[in-house]
Parts: structure tokens; C-alpha cells; sequence
């Protein structure tokens, strides 16, 4: 089952993919993942992500496809792979094509409200990375990292502002995309909103 998750930032599409991954048994891929393992590993795709980074330029179409397609030869994609922040343009979308066939395309939808409220209350711990949510998953003392003791941080990214101006850019970037595959009849629209154990079992029927 070769399966490609769309969505905005705070839709779950990275909660929802580690389940689905576990449940179908196939690798959740996510082009961020594959940056982070190549750089770190310094192979030759690494090298110049890591160069066209530290110039504050955009990693360019032909190194993301060609990562991705690295990717996908591997075995354990053989039975399937769910593919997460990749195709993100037309042309990535017609590599992916060249590439292997995909079976759904799963639209998580949203809407604004529900999107500033999952991602304004999300806090961090610095030192590990830990997330926690005020409302849906706090802290046991409110401001502290339950095993560090560290005060928590929201990321600059996760306020109100940065957070609306993100999703501008998601919905200007991607909606060429998703007409792109609901023309091919491949896009499959999954509301996000409840749970994620009941997303999950949403995706489950659709394909």
C-alpha cells in the first residue's frame, strides 16, 4: 500500500502516519526525517543538503527526488511506505509518479481554528525535545517538563502569527496539489479533527 499524507501543519499527519506504520506495517517516510539521516551520515545527498542549507538557500526539487527515490528502493518500502512532506510541488508530484505508483493520496482537513489551538498550545522542553499541549496533554505542574524539571518553551513558530502566516504558505503551496490528485482521482479527504485512534480507523476504511 504506497500511500501519500497531505496536510497543514497540526493536522496529526506525524501521529497518525507512526500508528498507521505500526498497523500496516509499513515505513512512515518524511522527507525531514531523510534530510536529518543523510546530513548526519554525511552521504553525498547529505553533503549538499547541508550546503544548500547553510546558505539559506531551498533544497532544490532534483536533491528532495532524488533523496526520495534513494528512499524507496530500500526493502522495506517493498510492501508499501506512507510518505509525509513529500510531493510538496507539480513537479515532485510527477517524479513520484516516474517513480512507483501510488495507491492514496490522504487529505487531512482541518479547519484554521482547530489548527491555531493545537499548535498555540503546544510547549517544548529545550533539552529533549519532549512536546506537551496546555489542554490535551499537559505537564503535571504546569510550565515544567515532567522528568527534567526545565521550564518549557513555545516555539517561535507555534505562536498565533507565525502559526496563520505557516498555514497561508501551506494552502497557496499546496492547493495545485491536491486539484492535481483529486483529478487523478487518488485524493481521499479524511477529517482530522477527532482523535487520533479515530483518524486512523477513518484512513483504515478508505483504503
Amino acid at each position: 500500500m504506497n500511500l501519500v499524507f497531505l496536510g497543514p501543519p497540526g493536522a496529526g499527519k506525524g501521529t497518525i502516519a507512526a500508528l498507521a506504520k505500526d498497523t500496516l506495517r509499513i515505513p512512515h517516510i518524511s522527507t525531514g526525517d531523510l534530510f536529518r539521516y543523510a546530513i548526519a551520515h554525511e552521504t553525498s545527498l547529505g553533503k549538499q543538503v547541508k550546503a544548500i542549507l547553510a546558505s539559506g538557500e531551498l533544497v532544490p526539487d532534483s536533491v528532495t527526488i532524488e533523496m526520495v527515490k534513494e528512499r524507496l528502493v530500500k526493502s522495506d518500502a517493498k510492501d508499501g511506505f506512507i510518505l509525509d512532506g513529500f510531493p510538496r510541488t507539480i513537479a515532485q508530484a510527477d517524479a513520484l509518479a516516474q517513480m512507483t505508483t501510488i495507491d492514496h493520496v490522504i487529505n487531512f482537513v482541518l479547519d484554521r481554528d482547530s489548527i491555531v489551538v493545537r499548535l498555540s498550545g503546544r510547549r517544548m522542553c529545550k533539552s529533549t525535545g519532549r512536546i506537551y499541549h496546555i489542554t490535551f496533554n499537559p505537564p503535571k505542574v504546569a510550565g515544567i517538563d515532567d522528568e527534567t524539571g526545565e521550564p518549557l518553551i513555545q516555539r517561535p513558530d507555534d505562536q498565533e502569527e507565525a502559526i496563520l502566516n505557516r498555514l497561508s504558505v501551506y494552502e497557496r503551496q499546496t492547493q495545485p496539489l491536491i486539484d492535481y490528485y483529486r483529478h487523478k482521482g487518488l485524493l481521499r479527504d479524511v477529517d482530522a479533527s477527532g482523535a487520533p485512534e479515530l483518524v486512523l480507523q477513518s484512513i483504515l476504511k478508505i483504503i
